[in-house]
């Protein structure tokens, strides 16, 4: 038979959880690239503009 946890018990599981999952959200969004998306290029740098392929340097 399935044991039956407190509800006190079930709400401190349910806290823990959603602060592990807020945790989790803020360190992900953290992770993404330094510079804004639509921040110039450094210089000596050019960026492809929509529409027009990439080109490769070699």
């Amino acid at each position: 038979m399935p044991v039956r946890f407190r509800t006190a018990e079930r709400y401190a599981r349910a806290l823990a959880a959603a602060v592990a999952a807020v945790i989790c959200l803020l360190l992900a969004s953290n992770a993404g690239p330094t510079a804004a998306a639509g921040s110039p290029a450094p210089a000596g740098e050019s960026a492809p503009r929509l529409g027009e392929p990439a080109s490769v340097q070699r």
